[in-house]
Formats: structure tokens, sequence, C-alpha cells
């Protein structure tokens, strides 16, 4: 369990690594609790100003859900689900330390989800970024929330409803990707940016931090609360099951083809 966040201090700065390249580093439930108790460590660390959260190999910083561990699901899973989404969104929001997100390749669904919580997002010309989440299934509830906090109403509903996603010059027109650099350069600028940051006075960095949390929480708590709601509706139906296992079927093709 502790392979799949991968941790390292470098001076002032903590580096944090999605660590299942196999499977486009997806989340599973023993990921999600392993990154929770990793930002603990880092948040408890004096020596560390600020943290880079970046995923394994070149492909993907995530693919979001392990749909393997989903497609399994009862209502009742699905609220425990929604829980441990919870525990890791509320642990990176409520850090003291700023974040930075290393994107190396697609950032999906709640992989994408997660990089927008962080402050700040380095990429490279073949990320791709978005909220295909429909097209496996699952209704989004956290993602609508914080994209709408980012980039709006408007585009928020074209990534839901379409499940399109957008290549990186879009991300970065619309500031989802906030630095853009050559794929090798990737971590260098993100330890660069990372370690600027790790060197602003630390109770200001602190409490902008503690603010931004305040001015978006009752968004959260609401789309928590309808994420509970709409999953327990949505696995009563069976149909995130079945598009799930549709879904699996035709990737499975496509490799073998």
């Amino acid at each position: 369990m502790k392979d799949f966040i991968l941790s390292e201090v470098r001076g002032p700065v903590g580096i944090l690594t999605l660590n299942r390249p196999d499977k486009l580093n997806a989340w599973n439930a023993p990921m999600r609790a392993r990154l929770v108790e990793a930002l603990d460590a880092l948040e408890a660390n004096a020596a560390v100003r600020a943290i880079i959260l970046t995923g394994a190999g070149d492909r993907a910083f995530g693919a979001g859900q392990d749909l393997n561990e989903t497609k399994t699901f009862d209502p009742d899973r699905a609220e425990l689900w929604i829980g441990e989404w919870e525990r890791l969104y509320d642990r990176i929001r409520s850090l003291s330390k700023p974040i930075v997100a290393a994107l190396n390749g697609v950032a999906a669904g709640s992989a994408f989800q997660v990089s927008l919580l962080c402050d700040l997002r380095v990429g490279h010309p073949g990320v791709t970024m978005g909220q295909p989440e429909i097209n496996s299934g699952i209704a989004s509830t956290t993602g609508p929330w914080i994209m709408r906090e980012l980039i709006g109403l408007g585009r928020t509903i074209d990534l839901t409803l379409t499940g399109r996603m957008m290549d990186a010059e879009e991300c970065f027109r619309i500031g989802v990707i906030n630095r853009l650099v050559p794929q090798e350069q990737v971590m260098a600028a993100a330890l660069e940016l990372a370690t600027e940051l790790a060197g602003k006075p630390p109770v200001a960095m602190r409490l902008n931090r503690a603010r931004f949390r305040e001015v978006t929480e009752a968004g959260f708590r609401d789309c928590l609360s309808a994420g509970i709601r709409n999953q327990r509706e949505a696995y009563a139906t069976g149909e995130p099951a079945r598009m799930m296992e549709e879904f699996l079927a035709k990737r499975a093709a496509k490799k073998s083809a």
C-alpha cells in the first residue's frame, strides 16, 4: 500500500508521486488513504514549506478512478466512497503549505479534480485534462463544484456533459495550466515554482490558503451532500456498473486490436 504513493523531500519542498503507472495512476481506496497519510506527514514536517504532487511515468498524472473498483459498488459502498474523497479533498484544502501539481500526461476525472485543488499547475504540450466521468456512467458532483470555482459554469457544463478532454493549449488559455513548458522540464519548473512559494512568509501563506478554503467551503459541503444523494440513486439503478463494464470491454478490445 505504501508503494502507491512515493514521498521525498528536496530542500524545502516535499514531492509526492502517485505510483500506479501500469494503471495510469488510477485511484483506488488504499491509494487515496495513503495520499492522505503522506500529506499529513509533510504538513507536520517543519522543514517542508511547499509540496509538489505528480504522477509516476510519462503518460499520466492520473487517469481518475479505477473502474475495476467502482464497478462492484452498491449504494452503501458508493456513499462510503464519497467519504473517502471528502477526506482526501479536505486534507488538500486544509494544508498550511502551498501545493503545486506537476502534470506529466493525462489528468482525468478525479485526478483532474485533485490537480484543480492544487494551488498551481505546471504542464507540457502533451497534457490532456478533463472530466470524462459521464462516459463510464459516473454522475459528477465534486468535479462540477471545483471546475465552476475555477473556470465558470459554462465551461463546467460543457466538460461535464460531453466528457471531452481539453488539450494543453486550451488548458493554458483558460488558466487551468499556469505554466506550460517542454515535457522534460516539467519537474524542474515545478520545483522552481514550489521553491519560490516555499520562500514566502509562512503565516501569510497559511492565512491566504485558509481564506481560499473559507470562501469555497459552502460549495464543497453542498457537493458532498449531493454526491451521496446522486451516487446512491445512480448505483441503485445499476447503470454505473453496466456502463463501466462496457467501457472496460471497449478499452480491452482496443488494446488487443
